[in-house]
């Protein structure tokens, strides 16, 4: 992600310590670090990480009212006249601060060693296609289930339509006609069956993916820290204390417009009344939207800032567990055993070879990887199986549906012929 992509900016004042006054100009937040740029001479004033930052605070004085104080390292500087108001600011800054301390943490847990091993970035790469893996399983596992209950459903519409049809025959029928008891038993056989069907237990949703947010309800100026869940059949968004603010079911989504990678609008039009609008702001953020794009992707609108993100990963979502699988594969080999085969096949880069040439893979790490490779390619032939059995049942749907049209109109012709 490139580290100069602006999250947010805010016109403020700052306290500029060598001359003792204050300096207006604009608060920019980008994905590591915080800076201030004074409006008259364009100067950058500050400029500093995220992980230098040891305290952020709201503070006042007799003479500095409503002010906003970061800590970094040894140095305090003091920001005032924050628009829209002190508190937006606050709950923006500590977000990003805390997942950047969270993510610093987590990095140093991992191991430590000064420089990054070419294992553990392979390693590191391929658990995150994993989980968006097991992500793209899910969804697709959710709309399979809506498949099967369409198919349900018209089969017991085609189960009404014999039923009417029987009656119908019965209807057209002489008065003499001996057979019509035996005509009228059907129904409640068949209606007996029905009952079965629908008495299936329904299967719990589980979560794909819950992250923290900054929340916006529609134009207000207020923020709010809180909770955004991505189910299979929608979104949820609640408070820190996980109450429900609000859900979107997914056929409630009439557009998720994406405005940077770390912010998301959704919304919900209305006729005759407001929309139901949340903006959402996060640190993973970037995370959650190649998911719903996948999910939501004829609602989905990257505007201008958003693009670039957008054509960075331009590979297609299904091939992306087979297509990971098979590089990965021939990296390993190459890495492990430079002098094979597999690492000195025709058509790899310089790259590849200077890799070979200068680091290795671990035995612990290639015994990992492999493993993580077996899951990967599991995910992918299930996947890849669960996209052709709903090709499948849509054909099916596709078919039933043409057999209702006509038998709905047949039924109709002879309706009115006994009207």
């Amino acid at each position: 992600m490139n580290e100069d992509i602006r999250i947010h900016s805010w016109p403020c004042s700052y306290y500029l310590d060598s001359s003792k006054q204050w300096v207006s100009g604009r608060l920019s937040l980008t994905p590591l670090g915080i800076k201030f740029t004074a409006d008259k001479t364009g100067e950058l004033l500050v400029d500093f990480h995220l992980s230098a930052i040891s305290e952020i605070k709201k503070e006042a004085s007799n003479l500095i009212f409503s002010s906003l104080t970061i800590l970094e390292k040894s140095t305090k500087h003091w920001f005032s006249s924050l628009q829209p108001n002190r508190n937006v600011v606050f709950n923006i800054l500590e977000h990003f601060w805390r997942e950047q301390l969270l993510e610093s943490r987590g990095a140093g847990a991992e191991g430590g060693a000064l420089r990054t091993t070419k294992g553990q970035e392979l390693t590191g790469m391929l658990v995150g296609s994993q989980k968006r893996l097991e992500d793209t399983a899910k969804v697709l596992h959710y709309q399979g289930e809506q498949f099967d209950n369409i198919m349900k459903g018209l089969n017991k519409i085609e189960g009404d339509m014999d039923v009417a049809d029987r009656l119908l025959t019965e209807l057209e029928s002489p008065s003499w006609w001996p057979f019509s008891s035996k005509l009228w038993k059907t129904p409640l056989e068949s209606k007996a069956k029905e009952t079965a069907v629908v008495s299936e237990p329904k299967n719990q949703e589980g979560i794909i993916i819950r992250i923290p947010v900054i929340i916006t309800h529609r134009t207000d100026s207020n923020v709010k820290p809180g909770k955004f869940t991505l189910f299979a059949s929608g979104l949820e968004i609640s408070d820190c204390n996980s109450q429900v603010i609000h859900r979107f079911e997914s056929k409630d989504v009439d557009d998720i417009r994406v405005h940077t990678p770390y912010e998301i609008s959704v919304r919900q039009r209305f006729i005759g009344k407001p929309d139901t609008s949340y903006r959402l702001l996060s640190a993973k953020m970037p995370e959650v939207i190649p998911i719903l794009e996948m999910q939501f992707s004829k609602k989905m609108q990257f505007l201008e800032d958003a693009l670039g993100f957008v054509g960075a990963r331009k590979s297609p979502q299904l091939d992306l567990g087979t297509s990971i699988w098979q590089a990965a594969t021939g990296l390993l080999g190459g890495v492990v055993a430079p002098g094979s085969p597999s690492g000195s096949r025709e058509g790899m880069d310089k790259e590849q070879v200077q890799l070979q040439q200068h680091e290795k893979v671990s035995q612990e790490e290639a015994k990992e990887l492999k493993q993580i490779l077996k899951k990967l390619k599991g995910l992918a032939l299930e996947t890849e199986a669960e996209l052709e059995r709903q090709d499948e049942a849509l054909d099916s749907i596709s078919s039933s549906v043409d057999r209702a049209t006509l038998t709905i109109d047949k039924q109709n012709r002879r309706m009115k012929r006994l009207t």
